[in-house]
């Protein structure tokens, strides 16, 4: 792939998709800009409100604004951010959600992560506080159960966490080659799909509570569905991969 992505040199950006978190980037932006990072915002479409104060914080040095004009859903977001940290020569995205539930003091434990196996995921393992919805709690779980089926192993030991480190070379050639998810179901998709090419998955402990500002785009029914369907598809996928899976595992 020729690309900064494929280089040596360890080039970070912090990719935060945002849509209706007027109330809570700011802070997030702020716990980023600490670190001396260059952080990309990628507005999915929100609306006035927010985008205002989105089109305010990226006037601060190192900020940078990619506005949707129309809502993508976070995948969406996600796909735009890791394809213009590319254009801007980055070699790892890290992901953190805008809504304030990821603790911004742990970036440098991540990045310190990825630096030292760069060609790694560094995947968030969330540790909850009581804020943590029972609910989501049990469908985190469900989930999991299911990508632990789908990679026929342990190695993804949470795929919802919204806060990680991608190395971009594999991120964009799988993007390149197959469809992905681009609502709530991206987070688990691109774990498992990345797994099965063989790219690995590292998990970091990080504290997680649930958001400052009172705002979730996760819809229980609209978006289980989705996941349920996302899970089906990862399903039959796995089954023609399961003996080259069950060979790397016994390996």
């Amino acid at each position: 792939m020729n690309n900064a992505a494929s280089h040596a040199v360890f080039e970070p950006l912090v990719v935060i998709p945002v849509y209706n978190h007027e109330d809570a980037i700011a802070a997030m932006v702020d716990g980023v800009r600490a670190y001396g990072l260059p952080c990309l915002l990628v507005d999915d479409g929100s609306r006035e409100s927010c985008a205002a104060v989105l089109r305010q914080l990226a006037m601060h040095d190192g900020v940078q604004l990619l506005r949707l004009e129309v809502n993508q859903g976070k995948g969406g977001a996600m796909l735009a951010g890791f394809r213009q940290a590319v254009r801007q020569g980055a070699s790892h995205v890290l992901q953190i959600d805008a809504d304030g539930q990821h603790a911004t003091a742990d970036i440098p434990r991540f990045l310190a992560a990825a630096k030292a196996a760069p060609q790694a995921i560094i995947n968030g393992t969330p540790v909850y506080d009581a804020s943590v919805p029972k609910g989501r709690l049990y469908g985190r779980y469900l989930t999991h159960v299911w990508v632990w089926i789908n990679t026929l192993s342990g190695d993804i030991r949470d795929s919802m966490c919204g806060f990680r480190v991608y190395p971009l070379a594999p991120v964009i050639a799988l993007i390149d080659a197959e469809p992905m998810g681009l609502r709530m179901e991206f987070d688990p998709e691109i774990l498992v799909r990345l797994h099965w090419r063989r790219v690995p998955i590292l998990g970091l402990e990080t504290a997680v509570r649930y958001p400052t500002d009172g705002v979730s785009h996760f819809d229980v029914w609209r978006d289980n569905l989705r996941i349920s369907k996302m899970h089906a598809r990862l399903f039959f996928g796995m089954l023609w991969r399961a003996p080259r899976l069950l060979w790397r595992k016994l390996r």
